[in-house]
């Protein structure tokens, strides 16, 4: 399989790429900066929100799939949410009906949900139909390019699965991760089985390890192949308590929920 992998130099992309290339895939990367690692077949310097960039790049690649793991991973104002997360989302898969490409594999973020209060879960588990309950801009342009996602499914027929990641680490570092930590090997499991997954539709899945604490439906994500196999509760007891602890686990957002991440939408000028 011919993958575009976009945000492929950043962490998440770091691993994935090898990862692919290593099961006998060509991975073609895609970001704003000249960071190739060794196995991608071509690599491709550009902004994703670059309709008419993007669509070159689609029409020269040909990829069989479409993995899009580039946005701005922290809170910025709602205008650069949007164009970080929805407007490359909308352009690439413009680009992908364009060129006939079905299948696309979506970062998408815990943070879409991370409003949501854990006490008035009534299993303790969160699902994948809880209404979206964004915790700040970014949580906003994660649900609004779901949307997106949805309509081009319905609308063409593309195959698009959003992962919807907890917290992508090497180890834990907090007690908020013993619920979402998401390991590197099953972060590159998680992709696989959204790329391979048999005919899914609009698809969302919870990208996180099969941790004891977790908060989160598995069950989509098993349906869709993706099978988690680490445990952030191996790290338990490396994991010191601290005052933080108490609020970060009133919500799945952890610290997006928090007053910090307060800002205005749009900037006063």
């Amino acid at each position: 399989m011919r993958v575009l992998l976009t945000g492929a130099a950043g962490s998440i992309g770091r691993t994935v790429g090898p990862a692919l290339v290593a099961a006998g895939h060509d991975v073609v990367g895609v970001d704003l900066v000249d960071a190739s690692w060794s196995g991608a077949v071509a690599w491709h310097v550009g902004d994703c929100s670059d309709a008419a960039w993007t669509d070159s790049v689609l029409a020269a690649v040909v990829p069989d799939a479409v993995v899009h793991l580039a946005g701005h991973p922290d809170e910025l104002d709602l205008l650069g949410s949007f164009t970080s997360h929805v407007l490359t989302t909308t352009v690439l898969l413009d680009a992908m009906v364009a060129h006939g490409v079905q299948r696309f594999v979506y970062a998408s973020s815990n943070h879409a949900v991370g409003r949501t209060v854990r006490t008035e879960l009534t299993d303790g588990v969160l699902g994948v139909d809880a209404r979206p309950r964004p915790d700040t801009f970014y949580g906003v342009g994660k649900v609004a390019a779901e949307a997106v996602m949805s309509l081009y499914a319905d609308r063409h027929g593309i195959d698009a699965v959003a992962c919807r990641i907890g917290s992508f680490l090497e180890r834990p570092t907090t007690r908020r991760h013993l619920a979402t930590w998401l390991s590197p090997g099953d972060c590159v499991r998680m992709v696989v089985a959204a790329l391979t997954a048999e005919a899914p539709g609009f698809a969302v899945l919870y990208g996180v390890s099969a941790n004891t604490d977790g908060w989160w439906d598995l069950e989509p994500g098993l349906a869709l192949g993706y099978s988690p196999v680490d445990d952030a509760a191996v790290f338990a007891d490396e994991l010191p308590a601290r005052d933080e602890d108490e609020f970060e686990a009133l919500h799945p957002g952890g610290p997006f929920a928090g007053e910090q991440y307060h800002r205005r939408g749009v900037p006063l000028t």
